[in-house]
Formats: structure tokens, sequence, C-alpha cells
């Protein structure tokens, strides 16, 4: 396999074989499957049986959007209301069965409301209907007077504006992705020409990607959202762009070891791709608990992430190495590595890092718990759950008409709950409706078309995501379902807002028990330990409470963003603990290897001494472009990237660098334990003569690169 990707002809082969999968999965891509009206319900829940049972009624499914019509500082004028008859009228032409309730004028005479039925044919449907409602209430034929503001508001248009932050995402989350990348790989080379090769591939692959997300849909059976493609393709960009890092340093140690450039990268992917393999397997397995998610957009979320990192490590193990030995030595220029010059790793700043964690071990991880802990007290007073008026991060349309609907109509939510029950039982079931906590209003009964059914909306004085909604919709749960023979169903915007948290908090409790145990069997089967598995996964998940402490405060008192939403821990741990393993196994297998040699402690060291400079160039990277995911107005995006980045960081910066350096100094071959590493060295190398030699090319005295340093394991190597 090596030979057919670094021979000349093999090289070659591979790239068009490459090329040639790319045009064709370019051609075959299905079409995204039609949108549902229960797309993003979790399954089995009431609000998903009361939006499959709405069919059966003769208004079908439905969702209202609320105009809002609004004079400030003074109440409407007669030229006003002619103007809101005038929209009313425009509105009939988009409205379900042309029906338009009557204006409701508002307590303080300066607003009034008009609520318009929408067919509810899926997302893509409600989203091309509330785009024709707002521009028919504000077309020319309306002749709104000055001073007049026209809002739509309500469930559907929410549903719109959240699709409408993802029109254009795709470019511009590429772009700006791309952008990130490409100058931090021009800083990471310091060479004009070099950045342009992984860049390339890695693009190609994120392409790819994207073209095969539909065949993912097609099996799910519910679209690749914004949200969903958005992630993957950062995470394609952040996976492939790793890979891309440590195979390349590998290769440019090896260079300077080996006359024959195809030779070079011969000996660099029998030592790094074991690494990379191992670490990529890692990510795609933990993505793929996800498949035990009861949120199908988690499940579908978690077959296209790892999809995406199986494509990045196949271009990076495959399409990468074929197209860097199709160029000369030159593409390193100006920084040429030279077979028989100097690894400038045994005597740089990381080796001097290297020498003062040998020197103080207890010291620093002592400092490094202290920090990780202060930064976890930020957990304290964190807030989970996001209204709905609170999920952009820009103003929309939407969030300001709810904000005018709450300052005129106050004890009126933006979005009903729909109630559904056996038509024998309609009547109690209304007036225990009636009598539940935070319900301002309860409409007239409809029948369905068999006559079997009943259903009906509630008004309630919450928004949708609050607790005062929650807590209105828990009641008319407990008080209906206490009617005999009802069977009652209570559903609508808010209480699948609660039913998608409740199903959240499910998956975390599910999934985060498999992440762990999934992270930890690689771990022990790359390893061959028990204890060195053990303390790199406590290490990731003490990484991960920091950074979402430290994340916290971030949202809290520099974005201005009060809550987390309920989706955002249970992502932001999967990509942590996954991405932030990987770091851990790039190093502790160079930290193996060497101390197969030289024993535990200087093992460590000259591992940390070695890779330190690739993995903290692939960790700020890998946070950065996490970190795009805040172009994005949603706020969800924002708060993942953030989360990520900022734990990207730690665990490169903190983690691998002092935390797990520092336990295997003070645990020595231990660190290892069942396997006694100490019997697997050659004969007569002890520790102390070890540790001695770690010590010496720590401090920077090493005289010049040594040939087997580096040369024969799975880990990942060079310097930067």
């Amino acid at each position: 396999m090596t030979k057919a990707i670094t021979g000349r002809l093999g090289a070659i082969l591979v790239l068009l074989v490459a090329l040639g999968l790319t045009a064709l999965a370019f051609v075959t891509s299905p079409e995204q499957p039609a949108a549902q009206a229960t797309d993003g319900l979790p399954a089995g829940k009431q609000s998903t049986r009361v939006t499959e049972l709405e069919d059966r009624f003769p208004s079908g499914r439905t969702q209202t959007a609320l105009v809002v019509f609004e004079r400030t500082g003074g109440p409407l004028t007669d030229e006003d209301q002619q103007a809101v008859g005038r929209a009313r009228d425009a509105a009939a032409a988009v409205a379900l069965g042309g029906r338009v309730a009557p204006p409701q004028p508002s307590d303080d005479k300066q607003a009034t409301l008009v609520a318009v039925p929408l067919a509810d044919g899926g997302a893509a449907d409600v989203a091309d209907e509330v785009q024709k409602l707002r521009a028919a209430v504000t077309g020319d034929a309306v002749r709104r007077p000055d001073g007049l503001t026209v809002l739509v508001t309500g469930g559907p248009a929410f549903a719109r504006d959240i699709s409408a932050a993802f029109e254009g995402a795709d470019v511009t989350l590429l772009a700006a992705t791309a952008i990130v990348v490409a100058v931090l790989l021009l800083v990471t080379y310091r060479s004009p020409i070099l950045w342009l090769v992984p860049l390339a591939v890695i693009g190609t692959a994120d392409q790819v990607v994207a073209k095969l997300l539909p065949w993912v849909a097609k099996v799910a059976g519910q679209p690749t959202e914004g949200q969903v493609s958005g992630i993957v393709s950062v995470l394609v960009f952040g996976a492939g762009t790793d890979y891309a890092l440590l195979l390349i340093a590998r290769y440019r140690e090896e260079l300077r070891h080996n006359d024959d450039r195809r030779a070079a990268m011969a000996a660099a992917l029998r030592g790094a791709a074991p690494a990379i393999i191992g670490s990529a397997t890692t990510v795609v397995l933990a993505l793929l608990t996800l498949l035990f998610a009861v949120l199908t957009t988690n499940r579908t979320l978690g077959a296209a992430a790892a999809l995406g990192v199986v494509v990045a490590l196949v271009f990076g193990l495959v399409v990468l190495p074929a197209a860097l030995v199709c160029l000369p030595r030159g593409v390193f220029w100006p920084f040429v590595p030279r077979a028989g010059s100097d690894d400038p790793a045994h005597a740089g700043f990381w080796s001097r890092v290297a020498g003062g964690v040998q020197r103080r071990p207890r010291i620093v991880l002592g400092a490094a718990v202290v920090l990780l802990a202060a930064l976890a007290a930020g957990l304290a007073g964190t807030k989970l759950g996001l209204s709905q008026n609170e999920q952009f991060r820009t103003k929309v349309e939407s969030v300001t008409g709810a904000e005018s609907l709450a300052r005129h109509y106050p004890g009126q939510a933006a979005q009903p709950v729909t109630v559904i029950v056996n038509a024998a039982a309609a009547e109690p079931a209304v007036a225990a409706a009636r009598q539940a906590e935070g319900v301002a209003r309860v409409g007239e009964p409809e029948r369905s078309d068999d006559g079997t059914l009943v259903t009906f909306d509630v008004s309630i004085t919450g928004d949708s995501g609050t607790a005062t909604a929650d807590r209105t919709v828990k009641d008319l749960r407990a008080r209906l379902g206490a009617l005999a023979g009802a069977g009652a169903l209570v559903g609508g915007d808010p209480a699948a807002d609660l039913d998608g948290r409740d199903a959240n908090l499910r998956d975390d409790y599910v999934v985060v028990p498999l992440v762990l145990a999934v992270v930890l069997l690689v771990l022990v089967l790359l390893l061959r330990s028990l204890v060195a598995p053990l303390l790199l996964l406590f290490t990731v998940v003490v990484s991960f409470a920091a950074s979402l402490g430290a994340a916290s405060l971030v949202l809290r008192y520099v974005l201005d963003i009060p809550a987390i939403g309920t989706a955002v821990p249970l992502l932001a741990f999967l990509f942590l603990v996954a991405l932030g393993v990987d770091y851990n196994i790039f190093l502790a297998t160079r930290a193996r290897e060497e101390a197969l040699a030289h024993g535990t402690r200087a093992g460590m060291v000259r591992a940390l001494a070695t890779t330190g400079g690739v993995i903290t160039s692939a960790g700020i990277l890998l946070a950065a472009v996490f970190a795009v995911l805040g172009v994005l107005p949603v706020i969800v995006l924002t708060q993942i990237g953030v989360i990520v980045g900022i734990g990207v960081v730690l665990d490169t910066l903190i983690v691998r660098t002092i935390v797990v350096p520092a336990l295997a100094l003070l645990l020595g071959d231990r660190f290892w334990w069942p396997v006694r590493i100490g019997d697997h060295r050659p004969e007569g190398r002890h520790e102390a003569e070890a540790s001695a030699a770690g010590r010496h090319e720590a401090e920077g005295r090493h005289e010049g690169p040594e040939p087997s340093a580096g040369r024969h394991l799975e880990g990942v190597g060079g310097e930067q």
C-alpha cells in the first residue's frame, strides 16, 4: 500500500482515481429527501403525535403566523386602521383557505394583531408561505403610513428566520474556513508554496463530503439541514488539516534521513499512519454513538460527521502523500529539509518546555490543576436552555415582532399550544385547559373528518422555551391526562420545544457514557495499557469541564448570551473528548515508542520535545476552524464554536503539554501498567541512564539528530 502511494506511477494513479471519484460524487449526488412536518421532533412524544394527527382535521396541518401592526408613541390613526384592512385583504391571498382572523386591537391602542393560518407542508413550505405573507402585508398595495411598522412573528416566522440564517451559509462558512486554514498553514510552514497542497486536498475532501451528505439524508429519511452541514464542513477542515500537519511534519523529519523523497514518504507513512488512523477511528466511533440518540437531528449529525472524518482520513493518508511525492523538495522552500541536516526540534522551544516539566513535575502539575479547577468554577450559575427569542445573535423580524407583541399584549405569547382529545371528552378537556396555569385563552374546538377527535388551540402567557411555558405545558398534560377516556395529547411549538429539551437530556445520559467507553477501549487497544488510557481519558473530561466553565463566562460576560442551548453540551462534549484525545494519542504513542528505547521518563520528555510544535500548531488551527462557526448568526453554533475552541486550546497547551507529561514523569513505568516497559528495553539500559539522556536532550545540549529518534513508532513527530 505504501509503495503504491509513494511510487511515481502509483502517485499519479492515486491522484487520477481521486479526481475520478470526486467527479463521480458530484454527478451521482441524489436530491435531499422532502422535508416533513415532523422533522426534528422526537419520536413518540406528544408533540410529534399531535403533528401526525393534524391531517385528520379539515384545517389540516396548520401553523399560525401573527402580523403585528404597531405605532410607537401614540395610538393607531384612522389611516393606520385603513392600512391594516388593506394588509388583511392581502394576507387572505396567502392564508390557508383565505381565512384571516379579525384584527385584535391592544388595550393601549398602539397596536393591532392579525392571526393568519398557513399550510404546514414541512419546513421549506412554511418558510415560503411566511416569505409570501411578509411580502403581501408590506407591499405597495397596503400603502403604509409613515411610522406604522408591520412585523410577522409566531412559530412559522421563527422557522423561516432560522432557515434564512443558513441561506448562503455554505459559501460563507467555506470561505471563512478556507481563509483561516490558509493563513494558519502559511504561518506554520513559513513557505509560500507548501500550504497550497494540503489546502487543495482538504478543500476537495470537503466538497466530496458535501456531495455525499444527501446519501446520508436519504438513509436517515431527514434532510441534512444547514446546521448539520456547517458542523460537518468545519469538522472535515479541522480533522483533515490536523492529519495533514502531522503527516507533513513526519515527512519533513524523514527527508532529513533520506535522499529519496519517495522513501522518505514511505517511512513517514509507516510512522505516522497508525497514530492518525487510531485517532480518526476514535473520532468516528465516538460520533457514531449519536446513532443511539432519540433525536433524529443528532443521529443524522453523527452519521454525517463520521462520514466526513472518514473522507478526511482517506484524503489525508492517500491523496495528500501522492500529491506531495509528485512535487520536489523545493515545495518546502525556503526551509528545505536536506538529508543529514539537523532536526531543530531536539534543541528548540519545546525541548526547553519538556525540560522544565521534567525538573518540577509536581509543581507544574499542581499549577495546571488549579488553573483547570478555576476555569471549571465558571460553571456555577450557568443556565441551560434558550427561549425562542434567544436563538439569534442578530435581530430578526420574528424576534422583533415577539417583543412588540409582549409590549402591547402582555400575557399572550406568540405561539399557542395545540390540544387533541377524543370527541367524547371535548367539553371537560376545554374546561380543564382553562384552569391550567399560564393559560390566557382557549380557542374554539374543531372536529376531525371522522368525528372521533377534537382539537383546539390554547394561548399561553409564556414564550416558547421559557420556564413559564414549560410549566403551562406540564400542567396542561397533567390535567388533561387525568381525564378518563380523553386520550389527550398536548403539542404545538411550546410543547415541541419542551419535548426536544427532554430528548436532549435523555441523549446526554445515553451517549456520554458510550463516548467514554468507546474512547477508553480504543486507547487500551492502541496503547496496550490500562493506567495510561484511564488517565488520558480523565484529563480530557477535566479539560471539558474547564472549557465549558470558561466558555460560560465568555458567553455571559463578553458575548452577552444568557444561557447555553440544551443541544450544545452533548455536541461540545463529543467533539472535545474525541478531538482532545487525538492529541493525547499522538503524544502517548510517541512516548511509548521512546519509552521502549529510553525508559518512561526520558521517553515522555523526548516525545514532548519532538511532537510539541506540530501538535500545538494542529490544536491552534483546529480551535480557529471551530471558531469560524461564529460567522453564522445562530447562537447554538456560536456556542459550540466557542466551547470547542477553548477546549482544544486547553487540551493542546495545558493537558498535553503539562498534565499528561507530569503524570508520566511522576508514575514512571507504572504509567504503562500492566505492561512492564523495562522488560522491553535493550539490556543494560536503565531508567536512570534514560532519564539523564532525556534531560540532556531537553536542555538543548544534544549535538545532532539521533537517527533512531522517532523513526519507527506509530506516533508523529517533526517541528514547525
